[in-house]
């Protein structure tokens, strides 16, 4: 028999740290999620590490909720990166075939994605993947998989996305002092787009808005590949700071205000519905409009959705997305934020829920789990032992800067 497979995905999030297991169907090729955990997140601030000791303690009490509900040890997981000291530049790879046939190979491939990452790198940035897009052979351009193709020249173009070296230490610091060894970093919004986005929609154009507690991450695809990512510094978090200014209460009352009483539309509620604060926090006397809260929610949530426009902008494709935007995380949660939207971004707004995974576990189908089930898919795709049977098709997808360094190991061990 073989031996049972388990993938673990741990989502360091800036007010929650999510983690799901799932073991592998060796049968069908798919994940069973037999445990997941939601807890609070401390040392966190937009998406980012701001005190290692606390960071540790939220990482390993989820771990071990996780460990006593399945009864398998957490040896390892794929974790997510995020804040917006994340950056993304494109890069062009040239090389000469190496076989004198002139028949493309893996190694061939492999050795071209690298040729791109020679670009000038800040001191204090690192790589944290290389997404090919497409490739060109011989002057043949939009080549998506030359392997087995016959040329002299082979360039490829990619998007090299950066991350903070000093931002990225401190999370595998944190991340390994919890007793856990990494597996794969992984930007959480790509990760996110393995759960909730299909092939169809990432070929005709889409942009995946993962609404967060302390940032918003962007990450837009067109005719399958990786076109553009950011993550913007501005949240579900900063909603509650300022329903919190604008009724002068706690924060703690703020969030229960903008989770029971919140909109997106002051349009669509009643205009004379009170709510009374004592009823949230027994400290609190004083009575407010509803309609006030969502006018609050609605001028930060315009702001956030105007800066995703900009990022949109800047790569031409605003209002001009076919299958439009995919809302995830937390934030999306707010009734009647699609609506909102499809007004203010001029595209189709889907909300979207985890894929492509099996589970009892309700809470895993919530969309502020999305990132953490898509590190498990990641997990699967690039897993040695899941993905060396579709060697091609795992060059041509996406790939991270550590699979690169695997790859050329498995080829050298067939070298004379």
């Amino acid at each position: 028999m073989s031996k049972e497979q388990y993938i673990v995905g741990v989502d360091v999030g800036t007010s929650c740290v999510r983690v799901v297991q799932a073991k592998l169907d060796h049968q069908t090729g798919s994940f069973n999620v037999i445990g997941a955990s939601e807890v609070a997140s401390s040392g966190m601030r937009r998406g980012v590490i701001v005190d290692i000791e606390e960071a540790v303690s939220s990482i390993s009490s989820g771990l071990e909720k996780v460990e006593r509900m399945t009864g398998v040890p957490v040896v390892s997981a794929n974790v997510s990166v995020g804040g917006n000291h994340i950056s993304s530049v494109s890069s062009h790879g040239v090389i000469a075939v190496s076989r004198a046939d002139g028949e493309i190979t893996e190694n061939d491939i492999v050795r071209c994605i690298d040729a791109s990452q020679a670009i000038s790198i800040p001191q204090n940035k690192e790589v944290l993947h290389v997404f090919p897009k497409t490739f060109t052979l011989d002057g043949q351009t939009g080549i998506k998989d030359p392997l087995g193709m016959s040329g002299i020249r082979l360039e490829v173009d990619t998007i090299i996305v950066q991350a903070g070296l000093p931002f990225v230490k401190n999370l595998t610091r944190a991340v390994m002092q919890a007793g856990l060894e990494i597996e794969d970093l992984v930007l959480s919004p790509c990760a996110a787009a393995e759960s909730v986005l299909n092939k169809r929609q990432k070929d005709l154009g889409v942009c995946l808005v993962d609404l967060g507690a302390g940032t918003t991450s962007l990450a837009v695809y067109e005719e399958g590949d990786l076109l553009h990512t950011t993550v913007l510094p501005i949240g579900g978090m900063h909603i509650t700071n300022d329903v919190a200014i604008g009724l002068r209460c706690s924060i703690e009352t703020a969030e229960k205000v903008k989770l029971q009483f919140g909109h997106c539309d002051a349009k669509a509620i009643n205009k004379d519905e009170e709510i009374d604060l004592n009823k949230l926090d027994e400290s609190e006397d004083q009575a407010t409009s509803r309609e006030y809260v969502v006018e609050i929610i609605e001028a930060r949530l315009e702001e956030i959705f105007n800066m995703v426009n900009g990022e949109l902008k800047k790569i031409k494709r605003d209002g001009k997305l076919p299958a439009g935007i995919v809302l995830t995380g937390g934030g999306s949660k707010l009734p009647g934020v699609v609506d909102f939207s499809k007004n203010h971004l001029r595209l189709p707004t889907i909300l979207g829920m985890p894929q492509n995974i099996s589970t009892v576990i309700d809470r895993v189908g919530d969309p502020s789990f999305v990132t953490a089930t898509g590190l498990v898919l990641w997990g699967g795709k690039f897993s040695s032992s899941v993905g060396q049977a579709q060697f091609g098709g795992m060059v041509k997808n996406l790939m991270s800067n550590q699979n690169v360094a695997k790859i050329r190991k498995w080829f050298k061990s067939f070298l004379p």
